[in-house]
């Protein structure tokens, strides 16, 4: 292993030592253009090529274009050439082409046309319209056809170069198969003979030409239009890039290993390498065109896997990039790892970098020449069917987006949702992850997440302590009495019961059991220790019905035999007597009780009863008396006869 990565350390190296010799050659270019003025253009540099008739077309294209060759053959500068032969690649409409790699295109355009017109028959001179046809008003003249051929030159009617007579985009569009049909014909006396074939089989401009001539004939044999030392040079290339980006990628990831605990800045070795290989990439690009010189199809895919390669790293490294960022403002305020607003920035710089890579995706489609309008237009009526297929991702991207600005729940937290109950252990952009208390995992979308009624128990205060204690009916009242006033004294002492909202009550009578109803709330938020304590205060609960003399009821009959003492007719018949006397006076409180009889009984009994601290007797209070009531609207008080005779109000 060690070995290997010796080799590709060499092979890296080696790679980095050409690249900069590249770019030497390649800035030293520039200087051989201060050198050589051109021969077309030394007395008249910015003279624009003659468009105004098919004649004047014709003729600069052929004059610009012979120049440039000539110049070419005789090894001038990339610069030089491309200065000559700018007028003839200015008779040509380029509209259709591509917004990028158009300068190879336009040069084998103009070598192929070149081609062309050296085999084919031309009119005379004086028979191409001229200015005169085109300043005819008569005939106006809007385009020519060189004879026999389908080459055509034609005005253009729109656009910066408008009333300008250009071989059409047609044109431009069909010279390679104009080529193909006219390849078998002889060259004319005074051709460029092999031009197109010299240009597209030499070395780019970059590397002297007899460096190619040198090589041995073999290597000069034309395999899918290209040379077979062009192949070899593409392999080598490739080859020795593929191994420099492998390395660089492993030496990035290997970096941010090493130095993982240490500052983000630090973490920088994933980001160098993925951008170091797209500046290999780039290098590459160029080393197939300056020095290869791939031409026609085969440069077009090069060239465009090129740049899909570079693109797509680009859209690797603005989310490192993100990725990194996202932790600095992490690091910077101090926020928990794995926290919701750790989770938060990092989902916005994760969209952040969705919305960055969306422009480059435009950004790469008018790159290539893409029409932007149409992938517009077509994206309203996509994207409606887009939206309707991605739409339950939507809702779980903005489902997740109201979790953490509601922030119902965060990372830890003990919560209940429907019949579940969890702890969030992540929040991300579509699902939310948690943990149940059999320790396995649960992923819920987003969307139904924050749907749901979500119970938060870690953000809870203090904790519920509540039960109904069923005491046996056999208990008696001051029994009952004692058990409630012991567990109030209970639940006040223990250092764990807030003494706010604690109440012992007797509750009522159950099917079989006073129902005593125990309320309280225990200072922990702590489930275990809440337990505990639980635990505590239900020992001291038995201990205390206990020492009462009574116990819990369960649901059970008691069969009771004993001798039938029958009724107490005495007190049978003093009853009797008494509602004899009521309905015989029309004073039967039935349905209701008489407007005087309720007045007259309201407030009668001890409340809080006597002996307990709050009890005050009235006849000995120094407190004012209560605030005399209204009269009863109808009959005057009446007291005898009513409900026990002589009852007395203090």
């Amino acid at each position: 292993m060690r070995i290997i990565e010796t080799m590709m350390a060499a092979l890296f190296r080696a790679f980095m030592f050409v690249s900069l010799l590249f770019l030497i050659l390649a800035l030293s270019a520039p200087l051989a253009v201060a050198r050589d003025k051109g021969p077309a253009f030394a007395s008249h540099p910015l003279r624009p090529a003659d468009t105004s008739s098919p004649r004047g077309t014709l003729r600069s294209f052929n004059t610009s274009i012979t120049e440039a060759m000539q110049a070419w053959r005789a090894g001038e500068s990339r610069e030089a050439v491309l200065k000559v032969g700018q007028h003839a690649l200015e008779t040509f409409d380029f509209s259709q082409l591509p917004g990028r790699e158009r300068l190879a295109t336009e040069i084998e355009t103009a070598l192929l046309l070149r081609e062309i017109l050296d085999r084919i028959e031309l009119p005379p001179e004086d028979e191409i319209p001229g200015d005169e046809e085109v300043a005819d008003k008569e005939k106006p003249l809007s385009h020519w056809t060189i004879p026999n051929t389908s080459i055509e030159i034609a005005r253009v009617e729109e656009g910066p170069r408008v009333r300008k007579f250009l071989f059409t985009a047609e044109t431009v569009d069909r010279l390679a198969n104009f080529y193909e049909s006219a390849k078998h014909l002889p060259y004319k006396p005074g051709a460029l003979v092999g031009i197109y074939e010299d240009y597209i089989h030499s070395p780019g401009l970059i590397v002297p030409r007899s460096w190619a001539a040198a090589l041995p004939a073999w290597s000069k044999t034309v395999v899918l239009g290209e040379t077979l030392w062009q192949w070899a040079g593409l392999t080598i290339v490739v080859v020795v890039a593929s191994l420099g980006i492998c390395w660089l990628l492993r030496w990035g990831h290997r970096w941010d290993e090493r130095h993982r605990s240490a500052g983000v800045l630090m973490r920088f070795g994933a980001p160098l390498g993925v951008l170091a290989g797209i500046l290999i990439i780039y290098g590459s690009r160029l080393a197939f065109f300056r020095v290869l010189r791939f031409a026609g199809d085969s440069w077009i895919v090069l060239s465009v896997l090129v740049w899909v390669l570079i693109f797509a790293g680009v859209g690797w490294l603005v989310f490192l990039v993100t990725g990194r960022i996202a932790d600095a403002i992490n690091d910077a305020r101090h926020v928990k790892e794995g926290s919701i607003d750790s989770q938060l920035i990092r989902i916005l710089l994760r969209l952040l970098s969705l919305v960055i890579l969306v422009f480059l995706v435009i950004y790469a489609a008018g790159f290539f020449g893409v029409p932007l309008t149409p992938v517009v237009a077509g994206l309203g009526v996509g994207g409606l069917a887009i939206a309707l297929a991605v739409r339950p991702t939507l809702e779980n991207v903005i489902g997740g987006l109201t979790l953490f600005a509601d922030k119902p729940v965060r990372i830890g937290d003990w919560c209940r949702f429907g019949n579940e109950y969890a702890r969030v252990e992540e929040i991300g952009l579509r699902s939310t992850r948690l943990r149940r208390r059999d320790d396995t995992v649960i992923s819920v979308p987003n969307a139904d997440f924050a749907q749901r009624e979500l119970i938060n128990y870690t953000q809870r205060r203090q904790r519920l302590y509540g039960t109904t204690l069923a005491l046996r009916y056999e208990t008696t009242a001051e029994q009952l009495r004692y058990v409630i006033a012991k567990l109030r004294e209970m639940l006040l002492g223990h250092p764990k019961v807030s003494p706010h909202w604690l109440h012992v009550r007797f509750r009522g009578f159950g099917a079989y059991s006073f129902d005593v109803e125990v309320f309280a709330f225990i200072r922990v938020t702590d489930w275990l220790e809440f337990r505990a304590i639980r635990e505590d205060i239900n020992l001291r609960i038995m201990d205390i019905v206990k020492e009462a003399g009574t116990g819990f009821a369960f649901p059970s009959q008691t069969t009771y035999l004993g001798r039938d003492t029958g009724l107490d007719v005495e007190r049978g018949r003093e009853a009797e007597t008494q509602v004899q006397e009521w309905r015989s006076k029309g004073h039967l409180p039935f349905p209701e009780f008489d407007e005087g009889v309720r007045w007259e009984k309201q407030d009668t009994l001890d409340y809080p009863p006597e002996g307990s601290p709050e009890y005050k007797s009235r006849a000995g209070s120094s407190d004012p008396p209560p605030e005399p009531r209204a009269e009863p609207p109808t009959e005057p008080k009446r007291t005898d006869g009513r409900l026990g005779l002589g009852a007395k109000r203090r």
